[in-house]
């Protein structure tokens, strides 16, 4: 939403002193330079990279229209169903974990937390961490590695959209220089004309430079910068589920494991202990 709302506050504030200068927004309707800028722009993006990007980044530029998911809520909807996993598993063995590790999409805790089971990765993390942990093919102490390795694997594919788009952001001025080239070319044509044709051209050609700066540094840019924010929360978050299990993996009670995920949260999703507490305790009742 903060992305829809910057961008028109932009939009708004450009044409608005346009328009209190004595500008014309009409005139800066010139579709052969949006043609040219913008066609040429989309050109150079789907040469830089595979479909499974572009898909990629369309993926998390509507993610950005939505807003973060990794909110405090969020976070209160993991430690919950981890507290529970931990606590079955500390009661119980880690071998009653298997129905629920086995099928997420049926297990009786996690199916309880939506917010948690419905963010595929994080389930994936989870259930990738356990049960090689309780099939005994990794030690205890090589939980938080695995989950670790695979984190860093996700972040890099994450950052291929952004470095795309960050490519075509930094592109946009020199498309709008081309576009303007074009457009005095075009004006150098009409030299022995009327002098209202020729500043009509002139108008046009420059409409092509002003439209690449204010695409790239009014929209492009701050919507890579919105893509970054976005990733290192959602990669933050699978970061501090990484942080609770490796540490309940290697004996640290299921209360303990939490609140040492929970020192490593940023401060506008952060629990206190004693919201944790109270949140952990109503699950046990």
């Amino acid at each position: 939403m903060l992305v829809i709302i910057g961008s028109v506050i932009v939009l708004v504030s450009v044409l608005g002193g346009f328009m209190i200068a004595g500008g014309h927004p009409i005139v800066l309707l010139q579709w052969s330079e949006f043609i040219i800028i913008l066609g040429s722009a989309f050109g150079a993006m789907v040469t830089m990279a595979p479909m499974k990007v572009h898909k990629d980044m369309i993926a998390q530029i509507i993610g950005c229209l939505k807003g973060s998911r990794y909110n405090k809520a969020a976070y209160e909807d993991m430690f919950k169903a981890l507290y529970e996993m931990f606590m079955l598993g500390r009661r119980n063995g880690m071998v009653a974990l298997e129905p629920h590790i086995g099928e997420p999409s049926t297990s009786s805790i996690l199916t309880k937390y939506t917010a948690f089971s419905s963010d595929h990765h994080a389930v994936d993390l989870l259930t990738g961490a356990l049960r090689p942990l309780i099939d005994g093919k990794v030690k205890p102490d090589q939980v938080g590695l695995l989950m670790e390795t695979e984190i860093n694997a996700m972040e890099q594919e994450h950052h291929k959209p952004i470095d795309v788009l960050s490519k075509t952001s930094d592109a946009m001025p020199g498309f709008g220089i081309v576009a303007a080239v074009l457009g005095i070319c075009i004006t150098m044509e009409s030299i022995g004309g009327p002098v209202a044709e020729i500043g009509h051209h002139v108008a046009a050609a420059l409409v092509g430079t002003f439209l690449g700066i204010l695409v790239s540094y009014g929209f492009l840019g701050p919507l890579v910068a919105a893509m970054i924010f976005n990733g290192n929360a959602e990669i933050g978050y699978y970061r501090i589920l990484t942080k609770a299990v490796s540490n309940f993996a290697t004996g640290s009670a299921p209360m303990m494991a939490l609140e040492i995920a929970r020192r490593g949260l940023p401060g506008d999703v952060k629990p206190t202990a004693e919201e944790l507490e109270a949140m952990l305790k109503s699950v046990s009742k």
